[in-house]
């Protein structure tokens, strides 16, 4: 087994004559002994190490080698350093590696493999650096207790990693914190290099979506020099960062009520170099001090945002309006499909609305399901304006983008609607405001 940090890996190996070999490897193979992820090996002195599963062979195995396997010969055991891996071993992908591995190990201690053990081997996993996250649908026999604590140092090794952790389903409620337990390893902190962008989080707090990689894009490529943005949701900085490092946003609101993320997202604004440029605003954001402040606003929470649509209006510039960027899950179903433009259209849809806030040509959507879905919003989101503000107020959808799919007919897509005080004379955007208001910041 190999040791962390690179240590080099030993084995225990029975060590017999040339003539006697063929009869100690059928013996071993016979009582399920013989480790097959490593090659017999030739000593310098002549005699042929065969290796073995597990730390050791007892003495009766031993005894019976001498007697039965190899007659008239020495058998003893011996230690090998840096064994060379089987043709087998070496061909084989990480999942069967892994349960090669395992049912040496299981074997090694005197048990069955079986079945059971087998189909609870896990078939995925993310890898985090040197941290490798499990599936939760993995290792739930009440077998694998027994082989604890080298266990999870065995399912490392094999899979390439250091550090293991398994999680479970994603709690409920508003931080959506992921239920994960580390198994292996000091701490849960890993960092991520997304777009140019640094991203450092606790595995065991926070959570990292993958899925969203194209809105983040999509999101880098806007263009929002000048403008202040509110993120109601910011999470660990999933899009407060593009917006400031590659939009050009001058400041970003940062709203998060869980503090463990808040505080990977506080990590993550200095080691990008962007902490003078954010204000982080701890807890609720139905109860966020801030008021007719924001250029642009971001409600990147599924499957809904809903509960965020006062706050967004209320932060909205009552002078200029802006944009809303709404993310939410939308059921959808095999029907007619429309146009979709392409992303650079969209963007340039709406920057164009950015500089002219006058009413812009319909968006072309893909779904009707989604178009129905926007035209529902554009109009919620007009009577919340209407009574906030007493005057009333031009939606018009820029564009809807689909994100991923989260399941079976339910699309995650962000709906970028435009919203604008009628009486808005169309002035360009004001100087950013940079001071954070009220309210618990971490």
């Amino acid at each position: 087994m190999e040791a962390e940090g690179g240590k080099s890996e030993v084995i225990v190996a029975v060590v017999t004559e040339p003539q006697f070999t063929q009869h100690c490897r059928e013996y071993l193979e016979k009582h399920q002994l013989l480790d097959r992820r490593h090659r017999v090996k030739q000593l310098p002195d002549g005699t042929m190490a065969l290796p073995v599963l597990g730390e050791t062979l007892s003495e009766q195995h031993l005894q019976a080698l001498k007697q039965r396997g190899a007659p008239d010969g020495t058998c003893r055991l011996a230690q090998i350093l840096n064994p060379v891996p089987s043709k087998k071993a070496q061909n084989c992908s990480p999942a069967q590696k892994l349960r090669q591995e395992l049912q040496c190990l299981v074997e090694g201690q005197g048990h069955t493999w079986s079945a059971e053990l087998e189909k609870d081997l896990p078939r995925s996993w993310q890898r985090h650096g040197d941290l490798l996250l499990l599936n939760e649908d993995s290792f739930r026999a009440a077998h694998w207790k027994k082989l604890e604590p080298g266990l999870w140092k065995t399912v490392a090794s094999a899979l390439g990693g250091q550090r293991l952790a398994k999680r479970g389903r994603v709690s409920p409620g508003g931080t959506r914190a992921p239920k994960v337990i580390l198994l292996l390893g000091a701490h849960g902190w890993v960092e991520h290099v997304d777009n140019g962008i640094r991203y450092t989080f606790d595995v065991t707090q926070s959570m990292f979506s993958f899925g969203n990689i194209t809105e983040k894009l999509r999101v880098a490529s806007m263009a929002c020099a000048g403008e202040v943005l509110v993120d109601l949701y910011a999470g660990i900085g999933y899009f407060t960062l593009p917006f400031l490092i590659h939009a050009n946003a001058a400041f970003v609101h940062a709203c998060e009520w869980d503090p463990h993320a808040a505080a990977a997202l506080r990590k993550n604004l200095e080691l990008n170099g962007v902490v003078d440029r954010c204000c982080i605003h701890l807890g609720d954001n139905r109860k966020l001090k801030l008021w007719s402040i924001a250029d642009r606003v971001n409600l990147g929470l599924i499957p809904s945002s809903e509960e965020g649509w006062p706050t967004a209006c209320r932060v909205l510039r009552q002078d200029t309006g802006g944009i809303l960027h709404i993310h939410h899950n939308v059921e959808s179903f095999p029907g007619k499909e429309l146009q979709l433009p392409s992303s650079s259209e969209a963007g340039q849809r709406e920057q164009r609305a950015a500089r002219n806030p006058g009413r812009q040509t319909p968006a072309k959507i893909a779904k009707l399901e989604w178009q129905r879905w926007a035209e529902a919003v554009a109009a919620r989101i007009g009577a919340l304006l209407l009574q906030l503000h007493g005057k009333p107020w031009e939606t018009q959808i820029l564009h809807v983008q689909l994100v991923k799919s989260y399941a079976p007919h339910v699309d995650h897509v962000v709906l970028d609607l435009d919203c604008r005080p009628l009486s808005c004379p169309g002035e360009g955007v004001g100087k950013a405001e940079r001071s954070c208001g009220q309210g618990p910041k971490v």
